[in-house]
């Protein structure tokens, strides 16, 4: 039986509003804009100085494992300056919407095409300079 796990997740102030802007614009468009739009609906807003340091905001580089593989040194960015190939993961596709605002060693599952499940374990964060 497929189970989606949504931890809880938490973003800030100005995130989430760009986020929720740029979800719209998405919709029908990008691969992971309804997913988005679903995760910022559901997310605690905090001010930009209450995100705690272990939580993955938006252009902060992360370690994560997706479906049995590891990814290292990668980073959480807008759309404009995604490159998989380079290390920047678009917000806009599923991965990146499941990505934000997760803590670390959180998981979320989400169903795939197939009737199976997707998971994603959040396991390091570092703060953009």
């Amino acid at each position: 039986m497929i189970k989606n796990t949504r931890p809880k997740i938490t973003v800030s102030r100005d995130d989430h509003e760009e986020l929720i802007d740029l979800a719209l614009k998405g919709l029908g468009r990008a691969p992971g804009a309804a997913f988005l739009l679903q995760e910022m609906q559901r997310a605690k807003v905090v001010d930009s100085g209450a995100l705690p340091a272990n939580v993955l905001s938006m252009n902060d580089n992360v370690a994560f494992e997706y479906d049995g593989a590891s990814y290292k040194d990668y980073q959480l960015v807008y759309p404009n300056c995604a490159n998989f190939a380079d290390g920047r993961i678009s917000v806009l596709t599923p991965v990146g919407a499941a990505l934000i605002g997760l803590g670390e060693n959180d998981e979320i599952t989400w169903p795939n095409d197939r009737g199976g499940e997707h998971r994603l374990k959040l396991t390091a964060v570092s703060r953009a300079r």
